[in-house]
């Protein structure tokens, strides 16, 4: 592009040098020296324009009268204010220029005020129009870089909300997964001895583990459909609520963990998270109890103040010390509790109780379904 540039205004400049009557060797090497520099014009444009100023000035001085237009010096200075690194190099080069074209225009025969006047706004437009340029040319950068950045944050949040999901998911997974594992071990590990013992208990204890590998499957439907709409009218598959908890109860209370739910206080709206949470928590809790707490009795209990939801589990099981380390020591059940109830504004804590068993507590607010 640059070589393109330089030979149009090389024909610009030795179409009429050409047809002057005196053509000098040194006239051809001024007119060169303002053409052939202008290759390098984007590499170097301030030494470029220095280099071509010196040899406009040769050239103005060497023909009587001076070349009125000097079209190399012209796009020197349009590309060291479109170009140019630092703007003292930009600035420092048109105000030399100023000031010294006039003393330079006036060593020149027969130039009049209207000829000097036009030889000083030549590179003064020249130097306007490639500042216009260059300051286009960076607006449109801004806004594409602004551009790119607002891309990169959307992609960043996608990512975010994705990974959130993923953990979402998996957390309900390992909800719904461990509490029907968990009791369909317990009965399968109970049902060789009942059999030989209590047929009557033993068809009971097949029905429990056949009722949670149904509900297991039903929950995981449920898990699933929260991924995509469902195809009639959009709507989402429903997710177990704190109304599902009588039936949470019933079920785990047909192993040999006899489960009981207590209630204080009238019952409010909940937030959907905060709804879904607190199934969650009892969930996670009762899976816990009949998986590693060796417990014979547990109590839920829901208690309603003025302003969150208490939710308590105990049981009177093996307690910490006996009990398994992955949960009892803050293993994923226990973190996936915390991490409901943080998400819903509440906080949870867990531990050994001082006469045996083990406690889950946690406090969900419900300030915003009370402002709807």
């Amino acid at each position: 592009m640059d070589v393109l540039v330089a030979t149009a205004v090389g024909v610009a400049v030795f179409v009429p040098f050409g047809t002057a009557r005196e053509v000098t060797a040194l006239g051809v090497v001024l007119n060169l020296g303002t053409v052939v520099p202008l290759v390098w014009r984007r590499r170097a444009p301030f030494a470029v324009a220095l280099v071509v100023a010196c040899f406009a000035l040769g050239v103005s001085l060497h023909h009587r009268p001076g070349q009125m237009v000097q079209y190399g010096a012209l796009v020197a200075v349009y590309t060291l204010a479109d170009l140019g690194r630092h703007r003292w190099q930009r600035w420092g080069f048109i105000g030399v220029l100023t000031l010294t074209i006039p003393p330079g225009a006036l060593l020149v025969k027969d130039n009049n005020a209207g000829e000097l006047m036009f030889t000083l706004l030549l590179p003064m437009t020249a130097f306007l129009l490639g500042t216009l340029a260059r300051t286009s040319r960076e607006r449109s950068d801004a806004l594409a870089e602004r551009s790119a950045q607002l891309e990169r944050e959307r992609q960043a949040e996608a990512a975010r909300a994705a990974a959130e999901e993923r953990a979402r998911i998996a957390r309900d997974m390992h909800d719904v997964l461990a509490h029907a594992v968990s009791i369909m071990v317990v009965q399968a590990e109970a049902g060789p001895v009942v059999v030989r013992t209590d047929p009557g208990q033993a068809e009971r204890v097949f029905d429990t583990i056949a009722v949670a590998g149904r509900d297991a499957m039903a929950q995981l439907r449920r898990t699933l459909g929260v991924l995509k709409e469902e195809h009639d009218h959009g709507v989402r598959a429903p997710r177990p609520t704190i109304g599902a908890l009588p039936g949470l109860v019933e079920h785990v209370d047909r192993t040999q963990v006899r489960v009981r739910l207590m209630v204080e206080g009238v019952p409010r709206d909940l937030p959907a998270d905060a709804d879904l949470a607190a199934y969650r928590i009892v969930q996670e809790a009762l899976t816990n109890t009949v998986k590693h707490a060796d417990a014979r009795a547990a109590e839920v209990r829901l208690r309603w103040t003025g302003h969150e939801l208490e939710i308590t589990v105990t049981d009177d099981g093996k307690g910490q010390d006996q009990g398994d380390p992955g949960w009892r020591r803050g293993g994923d059940g226990l973190i996936g509790i915390r991490e409901r109830v943080a998400a819903c504004g509440g906080t949870a804590e867990a531990g050994p109780l001082p006469g045996g068993g083990f406690r889950v507590f946690a406090r969900l607010p419900y300030a915003a379904a009370v402002a709807a």
